[in-house]
């Protein structure tokens, strides 16, 4: 495969689309799209997001403590794009992108109520990184939607739908099909050279 290099710089797919929401000191609830999101630890349950320094959201983070990470659908890629691109200094993103709140379980900051899979998570510590601050946050509690469910409890991801943002083209994108079910596919190989 022949390959041209790009130096240094933030292209790299998929990255998850999720929507940041926080609480300021003033109660009043702010939305952030970011696609620097991730599970990083299993023990302790463990999720990072990384903020500019100037963002509300940091802000509201360092003062509650408290963070929601919830992943977008792809039939909200319009209005993530919008919370992403506007700050709630200034607007209040929530009301104008016709979104909706439901209580959390365990914090004080509430999930975005349109995410069928909402993170909850209490700081940890940060990790300065220039502008911007590594934050990471103990998971406290996971919402899955229901309808995601079958009747035995197996998850079906299609009712995720989960859109994903390809950075440093600037595009969302759905996901496809399944193409291998992870940590047992790979045996073929493992068991081919044994």
């Amino acid at each position: 495969m022949q390959k041209r290099t790009l130096g240094p710089c933030v292209t790299f797919f998929p990255q998850p689309t999720t929507i940041i929401s926080s609480v300021a000191d003033d109660g009043q609830v702010n939305l952030m799209t970011a696609s620097w999101a991730g599970i990083v630890s299993k023990t302790p349950p463990t999720m990072a997001v990384s903020l500019n320094v100037g963002r509300k959201t940091y802000e509201n983070i360092l003062q509650s403590g408290e963070f929601v990470v919830n992943m977008v659908p792809a039939c909200l890629a319009v209005e993530a794009d919008y919370c992403g691109i506007r700050s709630g200094r200034n607007e209040n993103k929530l009301e104008r992108a016709g979104l909706s709140l439901e209580p959390a379980a365990e914090i004080g900051v509430p999930l975005l109520a349109e995410s069928p899979l909402n993170v909850e998570c209490r700081l940890l510590r940060e990790v300065e990184l220039g502008d911007y601050r590594l934050l990471l946050g103990e998971i406290v509690e996971i919402h899955a939607a229901d309808s995601a469910f079958s009747a035995s409890g197996e998850i079906d991801p299609r009712a995720f739908d989960p859109l994903v943002y390809l950075g440093g083209i600037r595009q969302y994108w759905n996901l496809g099909e399944k193409c291998a079910d992870a940590y047992k596919d790979g045996l073929q190989i493992a068991d081919k050279n044994s």
